[in-house]
């Protein structure tokens, strides 16, 4: 298609190679690991952990899926995140708020999720919180920042994902608080070496190439709203 253009026209044989160029990047380790790893960069955990509760945000979950106490089970980065809450909550003591409610018809009720399983891992009834409202990151911000009032906390420990952290914490001062990032869940390693296999197009790579558009677009309308 690309030589039939340019023998006709150039400018749309070579608007064609371009498009089909950034197509191919897009799919490839060399740019989807640069693009999420800047993202997971942008806040690095404290080494010293203070706040009055941990949230932690969800990221997906099933319904109806077999679980040791239930069902339903939330997908890997949620899982993650969650076992960063629990391991916070080990050291610290605090209470943990989970915000995540059921984003589809057919998707699980992250927060009512998470919850049975922090019980079961141990996390006393009285300290988990339930936010199974919120369908995005901005209203996990708004409806987290409603129950937090009403216990008087305002200094979260936020954890999710490294690469949702820019977005999260924005959203979250949008809200009204004043939050501790603590990411978790990261997808790249913090050294990167090239090598060729990352110059081969794969679906794991355009999903995270996709990821990062998202977080970016959503990062800079949190910064304008």
């Amino acid at each position: 298609m690309t030589v039939w253009l340019w023998r006709r026209s150039r400018r749309p044989a070579l608007t064609l190679l371009g498009i089909t160029l950034l197509l191919y990047l897009s799919m490839t380790g060399l740019v989807s690991d640069r693009l999420i790893g800047r993202l997971e960069r942008a806040y690095e955990q404290p080494a010293t952990v203070k706040g009055d509760v941990i949230v932690i945000l969800g990221a997906g979950a099933t319904s109806g899926t077999p679980d040791l106490n239930g069902e339903g089970n939330l997908l890997g980065p949620a899982a993650n995140r969650l076992l960063t809450g629990l391991r916070l909550h080990r050291l610290t003591g605090l209470p943990i708020l989970f915000s995540g409610g059921q984003v589809f018809k057919d998707s699980g009720n992250e927060a009512d999720i998470a919850v049975r399983q922090l019980q079961a891992l141990g996390v006393p009834a009285d300290q988990t919180l339930a936010e199974n409202r919120s369908l995005n990151t901005e209203q996990n911000a708004v409806y987290t920042a409603e129950q937090l009032n009403e216990h008087g906390w305002r200094h979260p420990i936020l954890v999710t994902s490294a690469f949702h952290m820019a977005r999260a914490m924005t959203e979250f001062r949008n809200a009204g608080l004043d939050p501790l990032a603590f990411p978790t869940d990261y997808t790249v390693s913090r050294e990167t070496r090239f090598q060729a296999g990352k110059l081969v197009p794969s679906p794991n790579d355009m999903s995270k190439t996709g990821i990062a558009i998202k977080e970016y677009a959503g990062w800079l309308a949190a910064k304008l709203h």
